[in-house]
């Protein structure tokens, strides 16, 4: 099976895009991408979730200026965009970036987007073909995280205990940073993998504050028992800054897991 490449540009530029594309093929690659979208309202960041997630895509490139890996709004879509491949790929899924204008450090990035590399483009080629021919490396996580935009049901957020372990009960809190939008709605529990028609909740619980690194969040939870194969689903809005989630704490002792968006 041939690899390819997808390609985020986050400028409209056709002529950059044109290179670059240029630049991959001669290297015997498949290439296929778009220019980014800042549309958050109708989670347009989502729309290459169905081409990444085929397995003959080995690596995803981001190009763009410094000033649009700072811009929050891309931030929060690109983040959420590499948690959505990261699901379906694994996280060892190779994430490339090439920054036009000055140094990029991965460390600033939204948190799904830290084991990315930055490339220098003059040697972009060969690194492409090495990464794209490689197999993807495996990554064990201490969690599931998963996300649904569904334009009629709103952005839905799934976490659970990874393989091998359990949660008995989950909590989600959401830091709103400058969007004052920012919340949840809804939440529910059922088998992993899918939106829950229907569910029954153990101690359903709202409005909990927690801080963590000088962050407030407000969270919802249950106690519902998680095995692998269960998860915990809930709604958010607006465009938090970050995430806090986990297994909901018994007595004063909490490990929590947190994402930062922005």
């Amino acid at each position: 099976m041939a690899k390819s490449i997808f390609i985020s540009i986050l400028e409209k530029d056709e002529a950059k895009g044109k290179g670059l594309f240029q630049t991959v093929t001669r290297y015997g690659l498949g290439v296929n991408g778009h220019f980014w979208s800042d549309n958050l309202e109708k989670m347009e960041w989502a729309g290459p979730i169905g081409e990444m997630e085929k397995p003959e895509v080995g690596v995803w490139l981001i190009k763009g200026g410094k000033a649009s890996f700072e811009n929050p709004e891309t931030r929060f879509g690109l983040g959420l965009l590499a948690a959505a491949v990261q699901a379906r790929r694994g996280h060892g899924f190779p994430i490339l970036c090439i920054c036009d204008d000055g140094e990029l450090d991965p460390a600033t990035l939204p948190t799904m987007l830290r084991g990315a590399e930055v490339v220098d483009e003059a040697k972009l080629g060969a690194k492409l073909a090495a990464k794209a021919n490689m197999p993807i490396k495996k990554v064990a996580a201490e969690y599931r995280f998963d996300l649904y935009s569904l334009p009629s049901l709103g952005l839905w957020l799934e976490v659970g205990p990874a393989p091998g372990h359990e949660w008995k009960g989950a909590l989600l809190g959401v830091c709103d940073g400058d969007d004052s939008d920012a919340g949840i709605g809804a939440h529910g529990v059922g088998p992993a993998g899918q939106l829950p028609e229907k569910c029954v909740l153990n101690y359903p619980m709202k409005g909990l504050k927690m801080e963590l690194g000088g962050k407030e969040f407000i969270g919802w939870a249950v106690k519902n028992e998680l095995s692998e194969n269960e998860s915990y689903f809930v709604k958010v809005s607006g465009t938090p800054e970050a995430l806090l989630f986990g297994e909901f704490p018994d007595g004063d002792d909490a490990e929590f897991y947190s994402l930062q968006l922005k």
